[in-house]
């Protein structure tokens, strides 16, 4: 029954997490891994064994499971690769304290470290302590969770001042789809204190700044007023539909019309990001399999990075594939066709991908780069064709969490600039080595010679040690039945000076040693 309900929630998209459906899938899981690690004294992943047959049972009625096999076992072996460890860290702690304490209660702030220290569930504590015969102090646990929430909230607290109104009932748009810069008005404004600095928020009747949502950061630019003043906007964020700018500086006055004008180079560093990203989904379905799905996106002026669902290190072939795929998209030159307003339902039957999780309205936006490659729902910023993204470069591929990896890329300018530095390198690198046909084979062979030179150095050094071993034994004095031995000396390394008191001692049955020697250049003293 556990097997079946994770593989299940799996199959239909969502992952073991900390929240929402996919807590559930993790709490289902840990219980089970739990009472195998318990009571069958399994130590090692075995839930994930029983996929391949209950893929099998379900194939006609529930053929998801079957066709995610591979992918859904992978998904939980990774989850109990990771609960062992956290099981076993957490049990651990348990057991000192049910050894020191044979009866009673476990205090909340117990509770509390292993949750927070070690990611051991509460009821999971609760269940272990009653199985001993125990109770948890749940009241204390509780005020331990609520003091860290109220830190993290003390640390994140906003004065938000009142909304000052300037224009009544004004109808308050987006227009940055189709503008970058227009002619309109402030509606309200209001002043925000955040930890010591004062900020200024404000709202227009007309908006071409886009607020961060969908992964996309905010829009940044300028007001320019009436009076000849300009103010820049540092931010733009959603606050129930609302395009709120952020300013640190508190204009003259409020009043009058502004002429609102969007960074646009910014702007278009961010949507060749935006339109990146989605080439990039599409690709990366087409290389590791439909089961890719977003996880998590962020696209910024800078740089784009896209979380994806997929199990194990993406190999270098897949890597460059992705890449090849892209960019040929960008070749293609591919006009974006956006449908605005379109009924979600007949989004849907065009094929537009949905993300898991996501909470979509009646009517949602479009967004198309060929209709047979790329085509999701979805907000943000884009190029109106594909050339413009120019060049894409994937920068980094890794692991984020069971099941999640994360890609990091740049395009544009940024892909070109970190080119041409690579290419500086290469061309840097070629000149030192006299420009050799074959710049791998010939960095090999030096990589060689300086194995075989490490070695002979290695050697030599460790004739010096023999050799000041061996000197060393001749000068020792022998007073009173002890040695004494006090000399200065040149030793490769200063462990050269610890390894010979080590051999001296060995071979004196009484010694008094003392070394002053210069080792790479600096002094030191080995005394024993």
């Amino acid at each position: 029954d556990h097997i079946r309900a994770v593989a299940m929630i799996i199959a239909d998209g969502q992952l073991p997490s900390n929240n929402g459906a996919g807590y559930v899938a993790r709490r289902i899981l840990r219980r089970a891994v739990r009472y195998g690690y318990s009571y069958l004294s399994f130590d090692k992943p075995f839930l994930n064994e029983l996929v391949p047959e209950l893929s099998n049972y379900f194939k006609e009625s529930f053929p998801e499971v079957d066709s995610q096999s591979d992918f859904i076992q992978k998904v939980i072996r990774e989850e109990e690769i990771s609960f062992f460890r956290t099981l076993s860290q957490g049990i651990s702690k348990l057991t000192e304290y049910f050894n020191s304490k044979p009866e009673g209660e476990i205090p909340g702030s117990i509770a509390f470290e292993l949750y927070d220290t070690f990611g051991f569930p509460i009821d999971l504590t609760e269940l272990i302590a009653r199985e001993k015969g125990y109770t948890v102090d749940l009241a204390g646990f509780q005020e331990a969770l609520n003091e860290q929430k109220q830190r993290s909230k003390a640390d994140a607290k906003k004065d938000l001042g009142d909304w000052n109104w300037l224009v009544e009932d004004a109808e308050e748009n987006f227009v940055g789809y189709d503008q970058t810069k227009t002619k309109t008005r402030i509606t309200r404004w209001r002043s925000v204190e955040h930890k010591g600095k004062t900020n200024y928020q404000m709202i227009l009747e007309d908006s071409p700044f886009y607020a961060e949502s969908g992964g996309q950061i905010g829009d940044a630019g300028e007001l320019l007023f009436e009076n000849g003043e300009t103010i820049a906007i540092h931010d733009t964020q959603k606050e129930n539909k609302l395009h709120i700018l952020t300013t640190s500086k508190e204009p003259t006055s409020f009043d009058g019309k502004v002429e609102a004008k969007v960074s646009e180079r910014r702007r278009q560093w961010i949507a060749c990001n935006h339109s990146a990203t989605h080439l990039l989904h599409s690709a990366l379905r087409s290389v590791l399999g439909d089961h890719v799905a977003q996880k998590g996106s962020l696209v910024t002026d800078k740089s784009l990075r896209f979380d994806f669902s997929h199990f194990g290190k993406m190999s270098a072939d897949e890597i460059k594939e992705v890449e090849t795929i892209v960019n040929q998209k960008i070749r293609e030159g591919i006009n974006l066709t956006e449908h605005r307003n379109m009924p979600i339902e007949e989004a849907k039957k065009m094929g537009a991908m949905a993300l898991f999780g996501e909470k979509y309205g009646e009517f949602v936006r479009v967004i198309v780069f060929d209709k047979d490659y790329s085509l999701e729902l979805f907000g943000g910023t884009h190029v109106p064709n594909t050339s413009q993204v120019n060049l894409f470069k994937i920068t980094s591929e890794g692991s984020i969490s069971s099941g999640v990896r994360r890609i990091e890329a740049i395009t544009s300018d940024l892909a070109w600039k970190d080119l041409n530095q690579k290419m500086e390198a290469f061309e840097q690198i070629s000149d030192k080595l006299q420009r050799p046909k074959d710049l791998v084979q010939s960095i090999d062979k030096l990589l060689e010679q300086q194995a075989q030179l490490k070695k002979k150095v290695e050697s030599f050094e460790l004739q010096m040690i023999s050799d000041a071993y061996e000197d060393l034994k001749s000068k020792a004095q022998m007073v009173d039945q002890n040695v004494f031995l006090i000399e200065k000396l040149s030793l490769p390394h200063a462990d050269a000076a610890k390894q010979i008191c080590f051999q001296l001692k060995d071979h004196f049955d009484s010694l008094c040693c003392v070394l002053g020697y210069v080792a790479n250049e600096k002094p030191g003293i080995a005394i024993y």
